[in-house]
């Protein structure tokens, strides 16, 4: 059986075709899926990706649905796991509600909800303010936001707080290297300066420049999905037997030894929805 694995960052398989637009192992392929997927027709018996159509324009999505019904077999299937647009805004609701009402637990979820929502949208540096609030030195209510998230918001938030232990020992132990930074970064600082006066660009035209490279990155989200207008698309296209699923269900044989949506009994991106289609 030949599985494909689509944008797959650091969730892939050996066993598996994996393709990302960039390359960090011997297990991945590099190409930009915005100029097709780098198959055959008719040649895989699974396509399979995970938070990436998101990140594809209302159209370029279209088309990257129909690149992947082209290279699937007859009878194969597509598994798809997007952001769930439908569960985020029954969230964003009900917090909203409770928080109206006072309660301060569902103030704090608000907050992070609002950022689920719209943040990897508008954001125009990477990270946005989602960065900014797992990097918060308390973060009262961190369960709430890992059962969102899953693992990799824990992921991020742990490698925050180990680096402020290392950080804050070196100040307790040696305050010259403090001292020594900060020397540096003056020096960083005075020869961008001086790199910057040779630029014929003006700073509103050099911001707009840096705004511009980061939205057309990959990082933004550029459409979202729910179960309604995804099934949609799948049918456009020309799938059938379209499904909603959950993380450790699929009709691919043997799913869940590969722990793509699901890692050591835990859901990897638990905001997802997940669906199943075939191409008869």
């Amino acid at each position: 059986m030949k599985l494909l694995n689509l944008g797959c960052g650091n969730a892939y398989h050996k066993d598996w075709l994996n393709i990302d637009f960039v390359s960090n192992n011997g297990y991945v392929a590099a190409h930009n899926l915005l100029n097709g997927i780098p198959i055959k027709d008719n040649d895989v018996d699974v396509v399979y990706h995970s938070h990436v159509l998101e990140h594809f324009s209302k159209s370029d999505g279209f088309r990257f649905i129909e690149e992947c019904y082209r290279v699937l077999n007859t009878n194969g299937i597509i598994r798809i796991a997007v952001p769930d647009l439908e569960i985020i805004v029954k969230e964003y609701l009900m917090n909203l509600q409770l928080a109206l009402e006072g309660n301060i637990v569902a103030t704090n979820n608000y907050e992070w909800i609002k950022l689920e929502l719209f943040d990897q949208m508008v954001r125009n540096e990477s990270g946005g303010d989602m960065k900014d609030y797992l990097y918060q030195p308390i973060m009262k209510n961190e369960e709430y936001v890992f059962k969102r998230i899953g693992s990799e918001g824990k992921i991020i938030r742990d490698s925050f707080l180990n680096k402020q232990i290392v950080k804050n020992k070196q100040i307790r132990s040696n305050g010259s290297i403090f001292k020594s930074l900060l020397k540096k970064g003056k020096a960083i600082i005075v020869k961008i300066s001086i790199r910057e006066r040779k630029k014929t660009l003006t700073e509103q035209e050099s911001k707009a420049l840096k705004i511009g490279q980061f939205r057309l990155g990959g990082e933004i989200h550029q459409w979202m999905y729910d179960r309604y207008s995804l099934s949609k698309l799948l049918s456009q296209v020309g799938f059938t037997e379209i499904k909603v699923c959950s993380a450790f269900e699929s009709e691919i044989q043997n799913w869940g030894t590969y722990q793509l949506d699901v890692i050591n009994g835990e859901v990897r991106k638990p905001d997802s929805l997940f669906i199943e289609a075939k191409k008869l």
